[in-house]
């Protein structure tokens, strides 16, 4: 057995001591030689190791050689089982999974405790008015625990000298009365009173002055919660000096806290399989999603490029594995003031005709159909439900195995988490600004809207005047653990941007601008197409 390169050895050492555990030589090079096994898969292989280590009845927290070969045989013996089983049927049951969000399970955090419990019960979609609290405070709570972790903004073990200019330790609004000095707070932005912003937590609000704050990227809209460094004035109104968002937390940080929950919906993936649906994934390299927004039904120039783009890919040699049609489907508000329901429903069945033309596509791709913001449906409110059944049900004939699901919704493409909504969100956030967005970063709207989504850990922190939300169903719109890809279609020029890891993209209005997007999975590369003319 060849030694680990030091590389491998710091890595090994530093993720055990992470988990409390100490590594004797022998025991490290048992490690390493596990890790040896998935070469494209390392990190999360060696994530499995400790968690089936930590499942151990061990006897110390310095393990021998033993003790991690005991483990990794289990591993690799049930890796050894799954190998036996047919690999196209694991791939059909698990490489697509797509959730409706109305199914995401939900969960609240109990700051005593430090841990997240699952919510039981029915969820009212007609709340009452204590649901509406609930809303703001599960929110502001799931930013307020991972802000607790943040290196700058956690309290340090010990009050050194050392530690205090690097300590940015966060003060509740309650507190405030009778300091003195700079402060750091955390709040939501509220209009208590016309004209006058408040930052309020779960202790009280206090009046802010935002005239002379230093911001970062974001757009900073009522009902954003913001991180706040200023001073209280003697008129007892909060004197901002810089604020920005929340700052991130890493993906795996926050995935490690979890306990196995299971926050994306979906079904959680046994241990077992983690390792190999991780490796299918980078082995499906043929893999795409072509992702279309506002595919007008009645109107035939529309219709026209859509047939150009389905024969596209049903002559290329792989064709794409799903498609994903978002709404609007039609070029007119589906309100009060709509009474040709009965033409849609006859377009909706020639566009299933029309891909039923094609029996490449038909055979080998799935359709995911996702509503607008002016689609058919009982309110305006997100989540939005899938499209009404009297709409589909004559493209479902011609095609039995398409989606339709609620906006927004979630995929899971193996270990994958992709989130889709169709929302004009950008216009509107940026009409919503209380503050100018700063450009020393970037002059970039997209970013801009990246990075509050991003930040704020929810896909549409608007205020509720703006874009009402269902109260009891606020989590699924909720994006923590970040995602690895969100697509967010929109009306605005379609764009692409990738934010500490995270991919974004917008594919653009497929009816006024030709553009749609491709999307590699494998790579989590964005293909921004269009058609000419």
């Amino acid at each position: 057995m060849a030694a680990p390169s030091a590389a491998t050895r710091r890595k090994l050492q530093r993720k055990f001591r992470l988990r409390g555990f100490t590594l004797k030589v022998d025991a490290l090079e048992e490690a390493a030689a596990f890790l040896d096994r998935f070469p494209d898969a390392e990190d999360d292989a060696l994530d499995l190791l400790l968690d089936e280590l930590d499942k151990e009845p061990l006897q110390s927290s310095i393990l021998d050689r033993d003790a991690v070969r005991r483990v990794v045989a289990l591993l690799v013996e049930a890796e050894e089982a799954l190998d036996v089983a047919s690999p196209a049927a694991t791939s059909a049951r698990s490489a697509l999974r797509v959730v409706d969000a109305f199914l995401v399970p939900r969960f609240h955090y109990d700051p005593i405790k430090k841990v997240f419990y699952e919510h039981t019960g029915r969820l009212a979609v007609h709340g009452e008015a204590g649901d509406k609290a609930s809303l703001y405070r599960d929110r502001y709570q799931v930013l307020l625990q991972r802000l607790s972790r943040d290196k700058y903004f956690s309290k340090p073990a010990f009050d050194t000298v050392a530690t205090e200019h690097c300590s940015c330790e966060i003060t509740s609004v309650q507190s405030l009365i009778g300091c003195t000095g700079r402060r750091w707070i955390m709040g939501v932005i509220s209009q208590l009173e016309e004209r006058q912003f408040y930052l309020e937590d779960l202790t009280g609000a206090v009046p802010i002055d935002l005239s002379n704050a230093k911001i970062t990227s974001g757009f900073f809209v009522e009902n954003t919660v913001i991180v706040a460094e200023g001073e209280l004035l003697s008129n007892g109104i909060f004197q901002v000096n810089t604020c920005g968002f929340p700052p991130l937390e890493d993906r795996e940080a926050s995935v490690s806290l979890l306990m196995g929950f299971d926050f994306f919906g979906g079904g959680v993936i046994p241990t077992e399989e983690t390792l190999r649906l991780s490796s299918l994934e980078k082995k499906a390299v043929n893999d795409m999603f072509v992702i279309l927004s506002d595919v007008w039904l009645d109107n035939p120039e529309t219709m026209e490029k859509l047939a150009v783009v389905l024969d596209g890919y049903d002559s290329v040699e792989v064709v794409p594995s799903l498609f994903v049609l978002m709404g609007n489907f039609c070029s007119r508000p589906c309100n009060l003031a709509f009474n040709s329901f009965e033409e849609l429903r006859f377009q909706f069945g020639k566009l299933g005709e029309m891909i039923a033309a094609r029996s490449r596509l038909k055979e080998h791709s799935r359709f995911l159909f996702i509503p607008g913001p002016d689609d058919a449906g009982p309110s305006k409110a997100l989540p939005r439900c899938a499209l009404p059944k009297y709409l589909i049900e004559e493209l479902q004939k011609h095609i039995p195995n398409s989606i339709f699901v609620s906006n927004p919704c979630r995929v899971k493409f193996y270990t994958q988490e992709i989130v889709f909504f169709r929302q004009d969100l950008l216009y509107r956030m940026r009409r919503s600004c209380l503050i100018p967005p700063t450009t020393e970063e970037t002059s970039d709207p997209f970013e801009h809207l990246v990075a509050t989504i991003t930040h704020q850990s929810h896909l549409c922190p608007l205020p509720l005047t703006v874009q009402p939300i269902i109260w009891n169903y606020d989590h699924c719109l909720r994006l923590y653990p970040t995602p690895h890809t969100i697509v967010l279609g929109d009306k605005s020029e379609q764009k692409a941007f990738k934010y500490t890891g995270i991919t974004c993209f917008n594919p653009g209005s497929f009816a006024n601008d030709s553009t749609f997007a491709a999307y590699r999975p494998c790579t989590k590369e964005v293909e921004l197409s269009a058609l000419e003319g």
